[in-house]
């Protein structure tokens, strides 16, 4: 066998196995999606939009999960964009910059129940009991690193010449950075915000010890506030055959938000890349 059959059996035994391991990571995609429906349409009914858990219902739930997800990422989007900006376009090859980039790998890297516990340590301990401001700052925490490194790593990809070009027509930096980097590179900024609040959303760790959760209606974001991922983890382990089922229901709409999330955000993000 020569050196060139030699490397086409390598290249077909490699397809091979890449092939087969592919199959077998989407039959167990399948097992899971398949059992999630199973499972979770056995509770499924108009009641559960309509009444909190206290009465077998799950929109406090899915309210609570939705304003902690929604203002953790106004808090977030902003500050990890004009980071990733200040990044690229001010500071770029400094010393300080490449100091924020490490930093923000490491905290994309840091596990969230490190996060939550941090975050437990400086706002839920000095006030003695769970609060959703301390779910939201988690969340935000866990959403900034990804922001700033995506804002970083597009703005990147932006040709030099682009800014050049503005600058020779005498535009001010920042305009230049509005009207024609951002613009550039708004469709893969767009794709990493999208997964970063797809990774906020689902997150159930830095909950447990900052906003925790409650069967009722939330009162306000200074006491202990309700969160869907937190209540599946408790409803799953308890010993009552329909908590477990509802468990399996909230499961089943956190599954099909976040996949409806990313198949709109995919939609939209071909949609701009054809214009």
């Amino acid at each position: 066998m020569n050196l060139s059959q030699r490397r086409l059996l390598i290249n077909q035994l490699f397809s091979i196995v890449s092939a087969g391991t592919a199959i077998i990571g989407l039959l167990f995609l399948g097992w899971i999606i398949v059992t999630l429906v199973m499972k979770g349409t056995e509770s499924l009914s108009f009641k559960v939009f309509t009444t909190d858990l206290v009465n077998g219902g799950l929109r406090n739930l899915i309210w609570g999960q939705f304003v902690l997800s929604m203002i953790a990422t106004a808090i977030a989007v902003p500050l990890g964009m004009l980071a990733g900006i200040w990044l690229q376009e001010y500071g770029n090859h400094t010393r300080y910059a490449h100091f924020i980039r490490d930093l923000s790998d490491v905290m994309m890297s840091a596990p969230s129940i490190v996060i939550g516990t941090f975050v437990y340590a400086i706002l839920v301990v000095p006030v003695e009991h769970t609060n959703g401001w301390a779910g939201i700052v988690s969340l935000a925490i866990l959403m900034l690193p990804i922001v700033v490194r995506t804002t970083d790593d597009m703005l990147g990809l932006i040709p030099r010449e682009l800014r050049e070009a503005g600058v020779a027509l005498g535009i001010p930096k920042y305009r230049i950075i509005l009207d024609i980097i951002i613009r550039a590179a708004k469709v893969g900024v767009m794709t990493g915000l999208l997964l970063a609040f797809a990774r906020i959303v689902g997150e159930t760790a830095p909950l447990l010890y900052t906003s925790g959760t409650s069967e009722f209606w939330p009162e306000g974001l200074t006491q202990t506030y309700p969160s869907l991922t937190v209540s599946i983890y408790n409803l799953a382990t308890m010993p009552d055959a329909e908590m477990v089922k509802l468990a399996w229901t909230g499961a089943l709409l956190l599954a099909v938000f976040v996949l409806t999330l990313n198949i709109v955000g995919r939609y939209v993000v071909r949609d701009r890349r054809k214009k």
